[in-house]
C-alpha cells in the first residue's frame, strides 16, 4: 500500500490513508513524502475521496472506511487490483509496459533490482515493490516519466470472502519473471499444483509478444515453461538454460559471477549483496533489462549500485558487546534455508544465532516438518510465539514450543522464548561478542528486537 501511495503521490494525486496504530517499515517513507496516515479506522477520514483502495486486512471490504465509502457510493478496489490498474493506465492517466515479478521468494529483491538497472540506465522506470527503503531507489514507489512500470506480482488472493482472484492476475504485463514456485499460503491454496495453476494462468495472459523470463532450475517453474507456449528466457545454473550463471563467488558484502549464453560469456558481475539466491535474483533482472534495451555495460553498473532492501539481509549494527547484528524478512523453510546457507558462507568462522518468529499458524503447521529441518546451518536457534496472521484464528495444535520439542532431535541448541521482550533479555544478558552473528528473521515484528538492545555508536 506505502508504495501505491508514493506512485499516486508522484502522479499528482492526493493521497491520505489509515492503519493500525502501530510501527512498520514502511512509516519512515511515507512521513518523508508528507502522507497523512490516520491511526486506527473512523468513517469520519472518507471525506469524499474519488477512490478507496483497501487491502484485505483489517476486515478488507467490510471495514468501517470501507463501508462508509460504499454508502457515499464511492469507487473501491482492492491493493491487487489497484496495480494493476496503476500498471494498465486507468487510474493515472498514462499506460505502460509492464514488467511483473512473481515467485514464492525473491520478487522483492528481484523487483527492486529490475527497478535500479532500468533507473540506472536513464529509463525512469515507475515501480511498486513491497518493502520500506531500497537504497539504490530511495522509497519503494515511483512514478516515472519512462514507459516501464515494474512491480511485484502476488499469488495471495485478492481479499478472504470477497474475492479470491489471486493478485497477480489483476496484472497485465508484457513480461513476466518467475523466480519459483513454492507451497506457500496453505490457508488459501490446498498444495502446490494449486499454485502451479494459477502461474500458468498468469503466462498464458501474457501478450502475444510477451516475454516468460523463467528460473529454469525450479521444478515447477519448468512444468510451466513447457506448458506455456509464447516466448520463454531460462536463467539458472543449469547448462540447460538461456542464460546460465557461472563462477559464482560470494564475500562478504557482495556476490560476483559470471553469465552465459548461446556459448558466450558475457563477462563478470557483482551485486552488492551475498548469496546464490541473490545471483539467480540478479541473473533473472539481467535479462529484464537486455530485453528491455539496456546495454550490458550499462547494466554491469547499475547492477554495483544495489545494496540490498528493508529486512533482506539487511545490516542493522553492532551490539555493545562487538556482535553484528542483521534482520530478514525468510519465513517460509526454503528462504529460512537459503538465508541461513548464504550468512554461513558470508561468516564461515562465527557462531551464527538465529531469532525466528513463526508467521501464521496455518502456515506453521502445513509446514511444520519441514521447519524443523531448516535450520541446520544455524548454531543456535531461538524460537518466539507464532505471529498470527488478522486473517485466522489461534490453532492449538500447533505453537513455538511444539516446534522446539521436535527441533531438539536435531538440533542440540534450540531455546524457546515465548516474547520478544523475553528474547531481548536474553541476548542482553548473554553479551555475545565479535565471534557471534546474530540474525532476526520472520515475517512478524521480530525485527523490532534491534530497537532494544544495546548497539554501539561505533
Amino acid at each position: 500500500m506505502t508504495s501505491l501511495a508514493l506512485v499516486a503521490q508522484e502522479a499528482g494525486v492526493k493521497v491520505t490513508g489509515s492503519d493500525i496504530a502501530d510501527d512498520f517499515i514502511t512509516d519512515e517513507l511515507l512521513k518523508k513524502a508528507g502522507i497523512t496516515v490516520q491511526s486506527d479506522f473512523s468513517r469520519e477520514h472518507i471525506l469524499d475521496p474519488e477512490l478507496v483502495i483497501t487491502t484485505g486486512a483489517h476486515g478488507g471490504f467490510e471495514n468501517i472506511e470501507v463501508l462508509a465509502a460504499k454508502e457515499k457510493n464511492i469507487p473501491i478496489i482492492s491493493q491487487g487490483e489497484a496495480v494493476g490498474a496503476f500498471m494498465k493506465g486507468d487510474i493515472l492517466g498514462k499506460s505502460f509496459v509492464g514488467i511483473s515479478v512473481a515467485g514464492s521468494h525473491g520478487k522483492t529483491t528481484t523487483t527492486a533490482i529490475i527497478a535500479t538497472l532500468l533507473k540506472s540506465a536513464g529509463m525512469d522506470p515507475s515501480y511498486s515493490i513491497g518493502t520500506g527503503v531500497i537504497l539504490s531507489l530511495g522509497g519503494s514507489g515511483h512514478f516515472g516519466k519512462g514507459d516501464f512500470f515494474v512491480a511485484e506480482a502476488d499469488e495471495y488472493i485478492t481479499a478472504i470472502g470477497f474475492d479470491n482472484t489471486p493478485k497477480l492476475l489483476w496484472q497485465h504485463p508484457k513480461i513476466a519473471v518467475f523466480t519459483n514456485i513454492d507451497f506457500d499460503h496453505p490457508d488459501v491454496y490446498e498444495n502446490e499444483e494449486k499454485i502451479r495453476e494459477v502461474f500458468l494462468q498468469f503466462a498464458r495472459a501474457l501478450p502475444p509478444d510477451g516475454i516468460l523470463v523463467a528460473c529454469g532450475d525450479d521444478v515447477s517453474v519448468q512444468k510451466i515453461a513447457k506448458e506455456y507456449a509464447g516466448k520463454v528466457i531460462t536463467y539458472g545454473f543449469s547448462d540447460k538454460n538461456s542464460f546460465v550463471l557461472k563462477h559464482v563467488h560470494i564475500s562478504l558484502e557482495q556476490t560476483f559471477f559470471h553469465v552465459e549464453t548461446d556459448g558466450t560469456d558475457l563477462g563478470e558481475f557483482s551485486i552488492g549483496v551475498s548469496g546464490e539466491h541473490n545471483a539467480l535474483n540478479a541473473l533473472a533482472s539481467i535479462i529484464v533489462a537486455l530485453e528491455a534495451g539496456v546495454d550490458i555495460l550499462k547494466i554491469k553498473e547499475g547492477l554495483k549500485k544495489f545494496v540490498g532492501t528493508k529486512r533482506r539481509a539487511e545490516f542493522i549494527g553492532k551490539l555493545v558487546s562487538g556482535a553484528l547484528i542483521y534482520d530478514d524478512y525468510a519465513h517460509h523453510p526454503t528462504e529460512i534455508r537459503k538465508t541461513l546457507a548464504a550468512f554461513k558462507k558470508r561468516f564461515p568462522n562465527n557462531k551464527l544465532v538465529c531469532v525466528f518468529q513463526p508467521h501464521m499458524y496455518s502456515r506453521t503447521k502445513k509446514l511444520f516438518e519441514q521447519f524443523i529441518h531448516s535450520f541446520s546451518d544455524a548454531d543456535t536457534v531461538i524460537l518466539s510465539d507464532i505471529y498470527p496472521s488478522l486473517r485466522e484464528k489461534p490453532d492449538p495444535e500447533v505453537s513455538s514450543r511444539l516446534l522446539q520439542d521436535k527441533m531438539r532431535l536435531l538440533h542440540k541448541h534450540v531455546l524457546y522464548l515465548p516474547s520478544l521482550e523475553n528474547v531481548v533479555e536474553y541476548l542482553n544478558e548473554n553479551s555475545f561478542g565479535g565471534e557471534t552473528v546474530l540474525l532476526t528473521m520472520g515475517a512478524g515484528d521480530v525485527y523490532k528486537i534491534a530497537d532494544k538492545l544495546q548497539l554501539s555508536n561505533a
